[in-house]
């Protein structure tokens, strides 16, 4: 499921749009009303339902190897995607629709191009089609897909990491584990012994 030569694509639980209208999105850093799509090489970034949390990590040729060891491991490809188990069932229920847009249309937006937007109206190039089972989805791209009780940690790894990475919807994960420090006594307020 990604765009053919001269096209974008934008994914979304709604079967029913007939014209893409440039909005500021609710997530939105700029205050900017526009269309997003992604490209072939961020598609894999959507095959999620919308509000789910999700981690991504992905082998670049700067990837230091011990990165791509502890990150993606031996044998698993160039590429994972995390998400928390309580999602599960949602990411195997959802039906999620891909709209072809043409790619004239779209500029990329971001540091590192993550995006594509256009400021004006979009038409798209025919009906929605349904991307269908996600899961297997990712197994014919070759992506692992890992469950995790919180995404906080694998995410800390990635952003600190060589690999390429990036998360969406994290403000849906589960909160953030607290960090234990080894050199602080477990119990903030130790028994006074007296005697």
């Amino acid at each position: 499921m990604r765009p053919a030569a001269g096209e974008v694509l934008h994914f979304s639980e709604d079967s029913d749009i007939r014209l893409f209208r440039p909005h500021i999105a609710a997530s939105a850093r700029r205050m900017e009303a526009l269309v997003w799509a992604v490209d072939a090489a961020r598609a894999p970034d959507y095959w999620f339902p919308r509000q789910c949390p999700r981690a991504m990590v992905w082998a670049r040729a700067s990837s230091s190897r011990a990165d791509r060891a502890r990150l993606i491991g031996d044998g698993g490809g160039e590429r994972v995607h995390a998400i928390e188990y309580g999602w599960l069932p949602a990411l195997q229920q959802v039906k999620l629709f891909a709209y072809r847009l043409p790619a004239a249309s779209f500029r990329p937006i971001g540091a590192e191009s993550h995006a594509l937007v256009a400021r004006e109206e979009v038409a798209p190039l025919g009906p929605p089609e349904p991307v269908g089972d996600l899961l297997a989805l990712h197994r014919e791209a070759g992506i692992q897909l890992r469950l995790y009780d919180n995404l906080w940690p694998f995410w800390d790894a990635a952003a600190g990491s060589t690999l390429g990475h990036s998360a969406i919807r994290m403000r849906n994960a589960r909160p953030r584990p607290e960090r234990v420090d080894p050199r602080r006594p477990s119990d903030p307020h130790p028994p006074t012994l007296i005697g």
